[in-house]
């Protein structure tokens, strides 16, 4: 490494160092919600004995702020644990989609389709490919940052590319663009779930206000992957690659005792979400799909459009019951309200069709097998869940929420900070939590909670502040230490640059952060200012 890159890492380290010395002040998401619930009980307890109220709009009388700790919220609370807990709006969507996808992700089809498509792709193309799958690779959830990196730097070296080029850029795409996908997936379910819950702190929000469901941001998540997965590929191609060879970072695994390349005969095989090492005569690369495999493929992606078609028809249909009363489809119907059985249909029986022929799926006997494994891997979001889902209805119940959102629209407007200057304040606040809260659901409960009313009594509908948050929400999570991941990038890295430090993987995501940071923020000013919408039936502002 040269003494400018050092340096440069030496820098990143010590910044890294101050952000994981915050980070690890605070609290686990689940102490953090604990805490931040009982600091809502006794503000609200405080502000009920000082008889504060607030006018919200769309309400007749002034609404007078509850007390947790007083007769009325004890009873309130004892009472009502259970439903605040099941009640979590996120819960009910979530848990169905994920038990599909994890039908789609256990067979294999997922990752098949990911192997597939890099495998695939010329040498010059490749870049792009691997910026487009780690965007879409959100599909998977937390599973994209383990199974696309070492994938991406297979199909380099394949290509004759310099594999570590393909690593880090499976990784930043995966990351700086979880939060976009060009098909809705459980993280739409798991945002439009909270910001529902919040809605109804301010009685005109809920009134006039378009209700968000998964595909409420659909069409500004479809601009942002693919405009996101060309830049990825452009910084892969034009900046990292380029660096990489700069640095004359070894293009084979090097033993970091001695610093000689390793001659290790072995070769690893990809399947799903699963590494396996095998021994061989010469190394091999195996990111292609074996016939098996691609037939597999083929009949599922078959089985995936045939169930578009028959859905369409249906819901074309003049007398389709998806229609509403006026028979369409906008702003409300019931084909809006069936976005969790549509998407469920389409994973669990592509991901069926495909585990058959592979052999991934025995019989049907497998299917909830399948399907624990998926709610195992959210068992941490489910036990999450109860404090958030506590939290949430606190600062409904007490009032709180309707008095920050009243006071911060009246001070904003009073200021005359208002319009799109104060999203783009709203997205750097985001970015910046984002370095030390790294759970999207813990997040966005804590801005959902105090900016969805905020704003939406600035006139902004709710689905625009979920849009702006998802820019804020990806962005800078691939440079901050607290980013568990980040870890797991590291001890891949070293297999090729064993000196390599947090600090050098900061150095060669910024060139990542930046770019889609700035593009992200454009995309959104764009719908903004051009009043586009960002799904169906849903505009920016809220009309009266």
């Amino acid at each position: 490494m040269n003494a400018t890159a050092t340096k440069t890492s030496n820098l990143g380290d010590r910044l890294l160092t101050g952000i994981e010395r915050v980070g690890n002040k605070l609290p686990e998401p689940f102490a953090l919600f604990t805490i931040l619930f009982l600091i809502t009980a006794i503000v609200s307890t405080a502000m009920a004995w000082g008889d504060v109220i607030v006018t919200v709009p769309g309400t007749d009388e002034p609404l007078a702020i509850k007390g947790l700790f007083t007769g009325e919220g004890i009873a309130w609370f004892t009472s009502t644990l259970g439903d605040n807990y099941i009640g979590f709006p996120p819960l009910v969507t979530v848990a169905t989609i994920l038990l599909a996808i994890g039908i789609a992700e256990k067979s294999g089809f997922l990752a098949a389709a990911i192997r597939y498509t890099i495998g695939s792709a010329p040498r010059w193309l490749l870049p792009y490919t691997v910026g487009f799958v780690g965007v879409v690779g959100s599909i998977m959830a937390d599973s994209a940052f383990v199974v696309i990196p070492p994938l991406a730097a297979l199909a380099f070296k394949a290509a004759g590319r310099h594999p570590v080029a393909g690593l880090l850029g499976g990784f930043a795409a995966a990351g700086a663009g979880y939060s976009t996908n060009i098909f809705p997936t459980s993280l739409d379910a798991l945002f439009a779930g909270i910001t529902n819950a919040v809605i109804p702190t301010v009685p005109a929000l809920a009134e006039n206000a378009t209700e968000v469901n998964p595909i409420s941001n659909y069409y500004f998540n479809i601009v942002s992957a693919l405009v996101l997965s060309v830049i990825a590929g452009w910084v892969i191609d034009k900046i990292v690659e380029p660096r990489v060879e700069r640095a004359k970072v070894s293009r084979e695994e090097v033993n970091p005792e001695t610093g000689q390349i390793m001659t290790d005969t072995r070769s690893m095989r990809i399947v799903g979400d699963e590494q396996t090492v095998t021994e061989s005569q010469e190394p091999k690369t195996e990111a292609e799909l074996s016939p098996r495999e691609k037939k597999a493929l083929i009949w599922a992606c078959v089985t995936f459009v045939l169930i578009a078609v028959v859905l369409t028809v249906f819901a074309l249909l003049p007398n389709s019951p998806w229609r509403n009363e006026e028979g369409n489809f906008l702003p409300a119907s019931p084909l809006l309200a069936s976005i969790v059985f549509i998407i469920f249909v389409f994973f669990s029986v592509s991901g069926y069709v495909y585990g058959r022929i592979a052999g991934s799926i025995r019989g049907f006997k497998d299917v909830p097998v399948m399907m624990g494994e998926a709610l195992k891997d959210m068992t941490s979001f489910l036990v999450l869940a109860f404090i958030l889902g506590q939290f949430i209805a606190l600062f409904n119940w007490s009032g709180i929420g309707s008095w920050i959102a009243v006071t911060g629209a009246t001070g904003l407007q009073n200021v005359g900070v208002t319009g799109f200057p104060v999203i783009i304040g709203f997205i750097i606040l985001c970015s910046l939590l984002n370095l030390f809260i790294i759970s999207g659901s813990s997040m966005w409960t804590l801005m959902a909670a105090v900016f969805v009313p905020m704003f939406g009594i600035l006139g902004f509908e709710p689905a625009f502040i979920q849009a702006a948050f998802r820019v804020g929400d990806s962005a800078t999570q691939v440079m901050t230490p607290l980013n568990p991941y980040m870890v797991v990038l590291l001890a891949m890295l070293r297999k090729y640059e064993p000196e390599a430090g947090l600090g050098t993987v900061m150095a060669r995501m910024i060139p990542f952060v930046v770019p889609f940071w700035v593009a992200w923020t454009v995309i959104l000013m764009v719908f903004y200012f051009f009043n586009l919408p960002l799904g169906p039936g849903v505009g920016i502002m809220i009309e009266q």
